[in-house]
């Protein structure tokens, strides 16, 4: 059901974790070299691994999918609030986790003679998705509410 509302904001969520999951988090400059904070590790400019994100991949692909998975389930409201709920668990666990990670990749580039850092704007991605998902709990509520009403005055 594309035309509900809730739906929408929920494919808004896949579509902005894909980009977070897809694209470089943050960067790192140390001795010369460049290094890139990505879904699943700190890859230099050669694309070797320095430090492994595992957790953070899986953290962002599960909250890219369950969004997904939550528009098929249209006709069971209470479970997809449940489900927004899960959502915004997973993605304020994902701000925390990009954050460590962050704060662990700088520390890596840090031990170099010379060393800058920056985000990119994919690293606030899960923030703004936050704000989707507490949009499509509430939007889901409200059509649980108007069609507990209508049954109500059969």
């Amino acid at each position: 059901m594309i035309q509900r509302i809730q739906s929408l904001y929920l494919l808004i969520i896949t579509a902005l974790m894909a980009v977070t999951l897809f694209s470089r988090l943050a960067w790192f400059g140390g001795g010369g070299e460049e290094f890139g904070l990505y879904a699943f590790a700190l890859k230099d400019a050669g694309g070797e691994v320095l430090q492994p994100a595992v957790y953070l991949g899986i953290l962002l692909s599960a909250a890219a999918l369950l969004p997904l998975v939550t528009v098929f389930l249209y006709r069971r409201r209470l479970l997809q609030i449940r489900l927004c709920v899960a959502e915004m668990v997973l993605l304020v666990g994902s701000a925390v986790m990009e954050g460590i990670y962050y704060y662990l990749g700088s520390r890596v580039v840090s031990e170099l003679s010379f060393s800058t850092h920056g985000v990119g704007i994919s690293i606030v991605l899960p923030v703004v998705s936050l704000l989707f998902a507490w949009l499509a709990s509430r939007a889901i509520f409200r059509d649980e509410v108007l069609v507990r009403s209508a049954d109500r005055i059969r």
